[in-house]
């Protein structure tokens, strides 16, 4: 009889333990990481800014963060320079100079173009989140599906009507390293969730995984995204019927 309460009392102080721990975790790494990011700038950027500009200087303590803002301002002022002509004839001609040198340009070339597919606002990005069966059959992992494009490999291996497209396998729990395939496109399961859903799917491991929404067809083919439910309860309109008493006599 005495053992229940200590139980039920140890099972409780688990959950809040563990109640405490979903809540303070993911608020101490994203700490963590935002300290460290700041940290690792304000190493870059602080050396090389005059003691007299620095809060450092006049401070007992140092200004976290402080590098951080000077950087943020200069990027955004090389931006502002940039979209000047004088700005383009300068960045122009670093270009052409960069281009000159022969393992220098490639890996320039290379980030340029990274860097402009992903904060460029032209759509290059992944489009759509996938199935594709590998690494056997019967067995599926989530892709994310770039857009189509008429490349070399297509010419090469389209078929009539199904061409490649190239989708992205990322791995677990680092999404930012996978493998390129170039897949059928019949081949492809196409999936409703977003780009943003399908990141965190990967990054959990398969623990968040998003809501599922129940879409309903029109009679025109048209899909609503909703629910399924019982219509609302409510009066009824009077129906017509005849009972025995109010038949009329033959």
């Amino acid at each position: 009889m005495s053992d229940a309460p200590k139980t039920s009392g140890m099972t409780r102080l688990r959950n809040y333990f563990l109640t405490g721990f979903i809540v303070c975790a993911p608020l101490a790494i994203t700490a963590y990481i935002a300290w460290s990011f700041i940290g690792w700038v304000d190493s870059w950027v602080k050396p090389y800014i005059p003691a007299r500009y620095s809060p450092d200087t006049y401070l007992p303590f140092p200004v976290p963060g402080f590098g951080l803002i000077v950087a943020l301002i200069l990027i955004t002022l090389i931006g502002f320079l940039t979209a000047n002509i004088v700005g383009r004839a300068i960045v122009g001609f670093g270009e052409r100079l960069l281009g000159r040198m022969p393992l220098v340009r490639g890996i320039y070339g290379s980030l340029k173009q990274i860097f402009e597919t992903v904060l460029s606002n032209k759509g290059d990005m992944f489009r759509q989140v996938g199935l594709v069966e590998y690494p056997r059959k019967g067995v599926w992992s989530l892709v994310f599906v770039a857009s189509e494009k008429e490349t070399e490999i297509n010419q090469k291996l389209d078929q009539e009507g199904d061409p490649l497209i190239a989708v992205f396998m990322p791995c677990t729990p680092n999404p930012t390293t996978g493998f390129l395939m170039y897949v059928l496109k019949s081949d492809i399961v196409p999936l409703d969730m977003t780009i943003e859903d399908g990141a965190k799917l990967i990054v959990s491991a398969g623990l968040v995984a998003p809501e599922v929404k129940t879409k309903l067809v029109t009679l025109n083919g048209e899909p609503i995204n909703g629910t399924l439910a019982n219509p609302p309860i409510g009066p009824h309109p009077a129906r017509r019927s005849r009972t025995a008493s109010s038949r009329p006599n033959k």
